[in-house]
């Protein structure tokens, strides 16, 4: 019977033979490795040697269920998930295996991977891992050849995780805090790393990311394995944290031993498993109703009580730090006004203001009577939004616009620039044709909310020096002819947002490239909207669907069109 199972689900994984075999060449115990093929052959093949087992699935049956496979097979005295791009410390297990308690769940230090470069065939010049490359800085278009590295990255390490209110994974020491009020004054507060026991090798963590983590099997089991009804993929971080936490137990880092893990987030890298939005927001909705309700029969402990035990956390204080001003003028087909209210709702949880010509039933409403349509109109509707609104940052959002929960998990990193969401689709109401073309429009942005106060207001004012609206200005922030030239930036979801183009559009319906005041712009078209469905010739059909489902149309694989 082996001392340790390291159990590694992998899909589609070019990395999974380098990760197995980076596993055993640095085990020094009675180590093995369980790897489960779940849906593919591995490519580059793993190679046969004492200690590794390979399980093959035709059919996927996802992450969660590979995992609980694995554990189910295993008759080590203790387990240990690792995904299966990543490389491990000489000795991880034996170290492990020092420090761990019956009711621990561990996780050793976490460093980026620095799994392969770019060489320039030519110059011999090497670029960090990425996109394939055809151009070398020295030689100009050249052929290059992957050099492997799989070595930590020491200076990009993290070791303490927390999540918010919503139960999404957060990092302590990101810059991208400024959502939740002051970064400084935030690390002071909510670091581990200010308080005196976090200074030891062995200390509590709030959670982790779920590539690696380490227990005893029987406390696996003990715990009911991963909770399938999840689904495939998502919320095992949170789900491993308040297992560990809410059963009585305890859930450290051991800073004795590292793993270093492939961020599938960076440029150039996909990740192996369908992302199906659906999927995914169904995962978080059942998390969420898990443990904000305390729903788990195992608990011995409140969700309240692991919130104070790791406090003051960004998020689970009572104000909130984000909202939504939401403006319509009521100009526009019923049924569209309904789908975009409805994805707003499902979207987020933020605080909604809702400014309207009428009484309005949804969010907190605000009545601007100002009888002519106008873009001074527009302006005065956004200005009382954000004068009732109390929040450090705020989303704008437009009465024609379909959104996305991902949209508004974006978080602004400096207070003094105006930042916009540029994957944004059209879809036209007639013919339901897509369409796709850089832009920067108020239904899209994202800032400090005391920034915008004040140019919302010095813009009135100007509309009022000049007795109109000037289009030469731009109607957003930072457009060419903006006379406060203000800095701006721009980010873009993963799901793009969807604008319904109509007839009564207050920027004009733009289906040519020609269309544009200020010059012709590339178009990308198409029949439908990337992680949405197909518009095209069915758009009633379609906007009911987005308009009444609690989920997003499309599913399947997203991507960011450009």
């Amino acid at each position: 019977m082996p001392d340790l199972s390291v159990i590694i689900p992998a899909r589609n994984e070019e990395f999974l033979a380098i990760t197995i075999d980076n596993v055993m060449d640095n085990a020094r115990a009675d180590t093995e490795v369980i790897a489960v093929a779940d849906g593919c052959w591995p490519e580059p093949v793993v190679r046969d040697r004492p200690g590794v087992r390979l399980i093959h699935h035709t059919e996927s049956i996802g992450q969660r269920a590979a995992t609980n496979e694995a554990a189910k097979l295993s008759r080590a005295k203790y387990v240990m998930k690792l995904d299966a791009h990543c490389a491990v410390d000489e000795g991880f297990d034996v170290k492990l295996m020092e420090h761990c308690e019956p009711d621990w769940t561990v996780v050793p230090r976490m460093y980026a991977l620095d799994a392969f470069h770019w060489v320039c065939r030519t110059c011999g010049k090497e670029y960090d891992q990425g996109p394939p490359r055809k151009t070398c800085d020295k030689c100009g278009p050249a052929e290059f050849e992957r050099k492997l590295v799989w070595k930590k990255k020491n200076r990009k390490r993290t070791d303490y995780m927390w999540f918010d209110d919503t139960l999404r994974i957060r990092y302590f020491d990101k810059p991208n805090l400024a959502m939740f009020g002051d970064v400084a004054d935030l690390k002071e507060r909510c670091s581990h790393k200010k308080r005196d026991w976090a200074r030891d090798d062995i200390t509590d963590v709030m959670c982790c990311i779920g590539a690696c983590w380490f227990q005893t099997r029987d406390r696996y089991w003990e715990l009911g394995g991963l909770d399938e009804g999840h689904g495939s993929w998502g919320q095992v971080a949170v789900e491993l944290a308040c297992k560990a936490w809410l059963s009585g137990g305890r859930h450290v880092i051991n800073k004795k031993t590292w793993f270093a893990h492939l961020s599938r987030t960076q440029k150039g890298f996909s990740w192996p498993y369908p992302m199906s939005h659906k999927a995914q927001e169904y995962a978080r909705a059942y998390s969420r109703d898990m443990w904000l309700n305390d729903k788990w029969s195992k608990a011995v402990r409140p969700l309240s009580w692991l919130v104070d035990k790791f406090g003051p956390l960004p998020g689970w204080e009572k104000e909130h730090l984000a909202g939504v001003v939401y403006y319509t003028d009521g100009q526009c087909d019923d049924e569209i006004l309904k789908a975009s209210r409805a994805s707003l709702s499902r979207s987020t949880e933020m605080p909604i203001v809702s400014v309207s010509t009428e009484p309005l039933d949804f969010g907190f409403n605000v009545v601007v009577r100002e009888p002519k349509r106008s873009t001074r109109r527009m302006y005065q509707q956004i200005l009382a939004g954000l004068e009732q609104l109390k929040t450090d940052v705020v989303f704008l959002a437009e009465h024609d616009v379909l959104y996305t929960p991902d949209h508004f998990e974006f978080q602004p990193p400096r207070q003094d620039t105006f930042y916009f969401n540029t994957n944004r689709w059209n879809v036209y109401a007639d013919t339901g044709e897509a369409r796709f073309y850089d832009s920067r429009t108020n239904s899209a942005m994202c800032c400090n909310r005391k920034l915008l106060l004040d140019w919302v207001r010095k813009r009135i004012s100007r509309i009022d020096e000049e007795g109109a609206f000037r289009g030469r200005w731009g109607h957003s922030p930072g457009s060419p002819g903006d006379p406060e030239k203000p800095k701006f930036d721009t980010w873009q979801s993963e799901v793009p947002l969807v604008d319904i183009r109509h007839g009564r559009c207050t920027s004009g319906v733009r289906r040519h490239p020609s269309d544009f005041r200020t010059g012709a712009r590339e178009m990308q078209v198409a029949d439908g909207v990337p992680g949405w469905g197909q518009s095209k010739g069915r758009f009633r059909e379609w906007l009911g669907k987005a308009c009444g489902s609690v989920d997003f149309v499309g599913g399947g694989t997203t991507s960011t069109p450009g």
